[in-house]
């Protein structure tokens, strides 16, 4: 981000009052970098941005998608109380 414009764009608030924003740096949207780079998955349960960026950086074996690693929500799930 050192010497890089950075403009971030409010899109929406979430159900806890926090904004939900696109940000850049010279123009080039981080969430979808971070997605492409396998930085960060596509969370498809709010948002369908960034799916596409999700599927080429998993069949490519890029960072979260090298290893046994699942998203947050998936290792929530697994911890609750069955029953």
């Amino acid at each position: 981000m050192k010497d890089r414009r950075i403009e971030c764009e409010a899109k929406t608030t979430d159900r806890y009052g926090r904004t939900v924003a696109i940000c850049r740096a010279d123009g080039v949207d981080l969430g979808m970098a971070m997605v492409r780079g396998g930085m960060a998955w596509a969370f498809i349960r709010y948002s369908h941005d960034y799916v596409q960026q999700g599927l080429e950086a998993k069949a490519a074996g890029f960072g979260v998608h090298s290893h046994g690693c699942e998203p947050a929500w998936e290792w929530r799930a697994h911890q609750r109380p069955k029953g």
